[in-house]
């Protein structure tokens, strides 16, 4: 026998978990710099914040770049993968992504010493 949904409960999804979904979605974005330490941000990569309460959110993503990056075209890209993984694993609507670029990093090179 099946219960009326309201019968049921309610899921609630913390804004803590928004937030680490939308900062995994942009630092596996191609071009974002996984570990920004040349720029004094120690191993942390994207940094998100949720606003809205509920099916309905805004993310604003804050991430280094991988030089030469193409900035426009990696911002691009990482809202398009914020929205679609957020939409996908929470169920719930983003309405728009800001995403802040602080900075680039440049690739690692081989030290002979």
């Amino acid at each position: 026998m099946s219960a009326d949904a309201g019968d049921r409960g309610a899921l609630t999804i913390a804004p803590s978990v928004v937030r680490a979904v939308a900062e995994r979605a942009a630092d596996t974005t191609p071009g974002a710099a996984r570990v920004a330490r040349a720029l004094g941000l120690g191993a942390r990569g994207a940094s998100a914040s949720v606003d809205g309460d509920g099916p309905r959110v805004d993310v604003r993503i804050e991430l280094a770049l991988s030089y030469p990056a193409a900035v426009r075209a990696v911002a691009t890209a990482v809202r398009a993968r914020v929205t679609e993984d957020v939409e996908r694993i929470t169920g719930y609507r983003v309405r728009g992504v800001d995403v802040v670029v602080t900075g680039l990093v440049p690739p690692e090179r081989n030290r002979v010493e």
